[in-house]
């Protein structure tokens, strides 16, 4: 899975790329698109880990693409580089809720409404370029119902509506499965606050913003970069204590790789034992036996049964032997559905 980060100059887009994939002091190339893998935090494996001591512990992963600052007006350019987060699974806006020093107002609504416009702009070029090659290709007559879906796409683009707004047809559905588009991907807003105003959540058009995110249907996680890079340099006692003395609960790279999963509909399961505790990325949804493949296809094609455990039972008794004593160790069928937090173990035979 692939997330996005998009937003102006100088807005802390890199710190917080940095930050997500644990790159602070490594080099990052200005005016370049950086790409590098985060794990995604999760204290049930943080658990398992101190449980088993394992030779081992893998967290799930999402691939963070990085691109320049995106500059208003500078269409050419800024569809360039948004080529490069067409792969991407989900986006992540970052949104200036500090001073600049410069004397810009800030303005976070305007600012999302202004990289939401690039992004209608990048989507209409595609749609046009191929709108073009379909009206000059010898096929047009069997392109017909791609042309009229593209129409329905420019149409709704040139009246400011997200692609994810539109209402398909099956036909249709896989006809857009071959694009992608920019306004068709899960948005998530990351706020960058000054130090003091992540304490005391207020800054300049606060209100407004959440009127709008609620408008919009658009999901937000507020971050001061300033505060995270101070916690990324303390350890163990020193970083609670500290987090503690700000009010926060949880760091808010943490609470943004969460945001970013759950708008993926991605949740884990996670296997454990003295050689690795692993979490594993599956859709929400996602059967026992197609949950086994992840791990491999030998354990798809033999499934037997799923020996599953609820991480909330090996908390609650402090052992997996204790668990199983107290009946609580199901044995699950192909068509289990996988739940997050899962603990599994697969029987299968090849």
């Amino acid at each position: 899975m692939q997330l996005g980060i998009l937003g102006m100059p100088m807005v802390g887009k890199t710190t917080i790329f940095e930050l997500l994939t644990e790159n602070t002091g490594k080099a990052t190339v200005a005016g370049k698109t950086n790409t590098a893998m985060a794990r995604i935090p999760d204290y049930r494996v943080d658990k398992l880990s101190d449980y088993y001591k394992p030779k081992k512990t893998t967290y799930a992963q999402l691939e963070i693409v990085d691109i320049p600052g995106l500059i208003p007006g500078g269409e050419k350019s800024t569809v360039v580089f948004l080529e490069a987060v067409r792969q991407a699974d989900a986006l992540l806006l970052v949104i200036r809720a500090f001073s600049d020093g410069q004397g810009d107002r800030i303005n976070p609504v305007g600012d999302i409404e202004t990289l939401n416009y690039e992004l209608l702009l990048a989507d209409l070029d595609l749609i046009e370029k191929r709108l073009q090659r379909i009206n000059q290709s010898k096929k047009k007559k069997q392109l017909e119902k791609e042309h009229n879906l593209l129409e329905k796409f420019q149409n709704a683009l040139e009246n400011e509506k997200h692609l994810s707004s539109v209402e398909l047809d099956g036909e249709e559905q896989d006809i857009m499965k071959a694009y992608q588009f920019l306004t068709n991907k899960p948005i998530l807003i990351c706020l960058n606050l000054a130090e003091d105003d992540m304490v005391e959540k207020n800054y300049p058009g606060r209100a407004e913003l959440l009127d709008y995110l609620k408008e919009h249907g658009l999901n937000m996680v507020e971050v001061s970069a300033e505060i995270e890079k101070e916690i990324a340099e303390l350890d163990g006692d020193e970083k609670e204590i500290f987090m503690q003395e700000l009010g926060l609960e949880e760091s808010g790279v943490l609470r943004i790789a969460r945001s970013v999963y759950e708008s993926l509909g991605l949740i884990s399961f996670i296997t454990s034992g003295e050689d690795e505790v692993k979490a594993w990325t599956i859709k929400n949804g996602t059967i026992a036996k197609s949950a086994a493949g992840k791990i491999h296809s030998d354990i798809e094609r033999g499934f037997i049964r799923a020996e599953v455990i609820k991480y909330e039972d090996f908390v609650q008794l402090g052992s997996i032997n204790a668990v199983k004593e107290k009946g609580l160790f199901k044995l699950e069928g192909k068509e289990y559905l996988v739940k997050d937090g899962d603990l599994i173990n697969f029987r299968f035979n090849v």
